[in-house]
């Protein structure tokens, strides 16, 4: 019997007799051994069963025929230690799996890192609009672009193998994407997240055995509700703009600011969502695709308005024919300078906007804002009633007078005497100061 042996390394080759072909032959099959586990798979190369040499592994005979079949099995014996060899050299370690990967041309996986990325981001591509979704991918794109300047800083090198990654390799690209690059925390944060997801990539093709990124703690940062101010709102529905695909790109903004409905749920609208009570109100009716709850949201005048102003541009069964993330983004950025607001504009932004400026600061109790913006948890729902300035000194005014009326504090010395003391100035100079946000 022969075999190519390496430590705890096997090759070698077999018939099944039972399996013969109606034109009398069989297919060679091979099977490798790496410290104890055993692949098997088909040499594709078929012999006649009675010449088989069931003692050397081999072709019996020097008649051409068997001669360049043996050739054959040797080549594919060398072939398979070359790629042992590689793999002991490259990832210190080697499994009978990536072994059959090799020799079959299955899984002839990179051992690079950004190249590995860039063939997640090309599959991921080809998967918007399917299960996908186009903000995704561009937040893999935005985290490539990132990790490759990362990557020329600090090793001066085009890319790097995937073997050389460890603790250190994240802590490092932290640190420069918070000092260098100047992202906050949230943001930095992303691109590891991106990160890790690739490496989960080369660990399930076999390039890595385990993350090394593993032991590396996050720093969390509570997540704050990123609404509007009243102000901005108001110039953005008020603003003129003469832009028809601006227009458009405004009045989606402003429908989900009074539905609270996300752009990837806005896409998938149709009249099928909206529905009618037993009051004759309008609503919208939908599950979230984030979360697959359910979501129910009385339909205001302004929103309607939007509905019916684009039923007659209608392509299909959608509400309104949307355009693609990148472009709602990219419109966004320049009502931004429109509409001269020093605060950059997100289209989640308007979500944010629904559960605090159209909701719960104007009384509308918490759970039922967590209905209708889909929450499957209070908690979530929690982060938008986060009171601003403007919040609390609106409920002081409420009580100003009934306290008034109420107490009264003992006069001496050296207490002032109430008469003295103006609560509503006092009020004014602190809204002044503090509730402008």
């Amino acid at each position: 019997m022969e075999k190519v042996k390496y430590n705890t390394f096997a090759v070698m080759f077999y018939i099944n007799k039972g399996r013969i072909k109606k034109n009398g032959t069989t297919t060679v099959m091979g099977r490798i051994s790496v410290s104890g586990e055993m692949v098997q798979f088909s040499t594709k190369i078929e012999v006649n069963p009675t010449l088989w040499d069931a003692k050397r592994y081999r072709l019996k005979g020097r008649e051409r025929e068997s001669m360049e079949i043996n050739n054959q099995l040797q080549e594919l014996t060398d072939a398979i230690a070359g790629y042992h060899k590689d793999y002991i050299k490259q990832q210190g370690y080697v499994t009978a799996e990536l072994l059959k990967n090799s020799v079959c041309n299955i899984g002839q996986k990179t051992n690079m890192l950004l190249e590995l990325f860039r063939e997640h981001n090309e599959q991921y591509k080809q998967m918007v609009g399917v299960n996908r979704e186009e903000k995704s991918f561009l937040m893999y794109h935005y985290a490539i672009n990132h990790i490759t300047d990362f990557v020329k800083a600090q090793y001066n090198v085009e890319d790097i193998e995937l073997i050389k990654l460890n603790l250190r390799f994240l802590e490092d690209l932290m640190l420069f994407l918070r000092g260098e690059k100047r992202l906050s925390i949230n943001t930095a944060n992303g691109v590891a997240i991106s990160l890790k997801r690739v490496i989960k990539r080369a660990i399930n093709q076999g390039t890595l055995r385990k993350d090394p990124f593993l032991g590396y703690k996050f720093e969390v940062v509570p997540p704050e509700c990123r609404h509007q101010i009243e102000d901005d709102l108001h110039k953005l529905m008020t603003t003129e703009i003469k832009s028809k695909a601006l227009c458009f790109s405004r009045d989606m903004f402003i429908f989900s600011t009074f539905t609270g409905t996300s752009f990837s749920d806005v896409v998938k609208l149709t009249d099928k969502n909206i529905g009618i009570n037993n009051k004759g109100d309008k609503y919208l009716s939908f599950k979230r695709q984030k979360t697959g709850t359910e979501c129910y949201v009385p339909l205001l005048e302004i929103p309607l308005k939007i509905i019916e102003k684009y039923r007659s541009e209608r392509k299909s069964d959608r509400l309104f024919n949307m355009t693609t993330w990148s472009t709602m983004y990219e419109n966004l950025g320049k009502m931004q300078k429109l509409c001269g607001l020093k605060e950059p504009i997100s289209y989640h932004q308007s979500r944010h906007n629904f559960g605090t400026l159209i909701t719960l600061l104007n009384d509308v109790p918490i759970e039922t804002v967590a209905k209708m913006m889909g929450h499957k948890d209070l908690k979530t729902t929690e982060i938008y009633a986060r009171m601003s300035n403007k919040k609390v000194g609106d409920d002081m005014k409420r009580i100003a007078g009934s306290c008034k009326r109420k107490f009264k504090v003992f006069e001496d010395k050296d207490m002032p005497i109430v008469a003295e003391y103006n609560y509503f100035e006092f009020r004014d100079r602190y809204e002044k100061k503090y509730c402008n946000n």
